[in-house]
């Protein structure tokens, strides 16, 4: 099972369509599940959260449906896919899915309700629910190290990843949005 969270970050970029072409190939012989960033929907979110002084707890729930926003939009554009809300409802055969994370998660104690928790981590807590998954990380930002906690300090992936990682470790790589040869298994190694 490969997981591949597709980073907001490509909303504005012509990558998203090659990306979610390259995903549907793939998933033809694989399954995938697509985890979707948040993009300009949890960036607006964001942007109320200091014009309105509200807590982190809400800020994350509206940060969720953020990510199904997104994941609506990845579906208009590949509408063959399929529809998920938990790692339960993961396909056994190949296929290509979307994760559309609801507020389900706000019941998971290993996930905590802030900022420091975007749909890096939640992409990771996702792969640990399956056995013998792996995950890519899609983002438009090059990296010249896998150091988790160097990848944390310079934004490139959130500050509760490693804490996760390091309970259950997955086979992780990070792959830029520019870089589609190196899917699905040449991409820098997260460790």
């Amino acid at each position: 099972m490969h997981i591949v969270k597709l980073g907001g970050s490509l909303y504005h970029t012509a990558e998203l369509k090659s990306w979610l072409a390259l995903l549907s190939e793939y998933s033809l012989h694989n399954s995938v599940v697509i985890v979707p960033g948040g993009g300009p929907f949890a960036d607006m979110i964001r942007q109320a959260q200091t014009l309105h002084q509200f807590d982190d707890h809400h800020a994350h729930h509206m940060a969720l449906l953020a990510m199904a926003q997104y994941g609506l939009l990845l579906h208009a554009l590949i509408p063959t896919a399929l529809i998920i809300h938990s790692p339960n409802e993961v396909p056994i055969t190949p296929q290509l899915a979307i994760w559309l994370p609801d507020d389900q998660l706000l019941q998971v104690d290993a996930l905590m309700q802030s900022w420091q928790v975007t749909s890096d981590s939640l992409a990771l807590w996702f792969a640990q629910q399956i056995p013998q998954s792996k995950l890519s990380l899609i983002k438009c930002i090059s990296a010249d190290t896998g150091e988790i906690s160097e990848l944390s300090s310079k934004g490139i992936i959130d500050q509760g990843f490693q804490s996760l990682f390091q309970q259950r470790p997955i086979p992780t790589q990070l792959i830029h949005s520019q870089q589609p040869n190196l899917f699905p298994d040449n991409g820098l190694i997260v460790e």
